[in-house]
């Protein structure tokens, strides 16, 4: 398995248990597929560069995975149709 670095954003008008349920549902995608969770870390909300579908803010979560392809591939299909996940990106990490 290779290691992999996930942000997504999530939409700001999102409240706290929202957040949690949605941070913790991602988790699930990659531990349910026989991937391992290194690392995951709330940024916060911040302003995005650019407005996304009318979103000025976005709630930011960044992850460190140790995943193989089934759950990136899962993760990238389910953050696609998601109405919660404004953006995400999966790069694999450099170390």
């Amino acid at each position: 398995m290779k290691k992999y670095e996930v942000m997504y954003i999530l939409r700001s008008n999102l409240d706290q248990d929202a957040i949690k349920a949605e941070v913790a549902a991602v988790n699930n995608i990659f531990t349910s597929n026989g991937s391992n969770v290194l690392e995951c870390k709330e940024w916060g909300l911040r302003e995005l560069a650019y407005e996304i579908e009318h979103n000025k803010k976005g709630y930011y979560v960044w992850m460190l995975v140790e995943a193989n392809n089934e759950s990136i591939s899962e993760f990238n299909r389910i953050a696609g149709y998601s109405e919660k996940i404004i953006r995400h990106i999966v790069v694999v990490d450099g170390e």
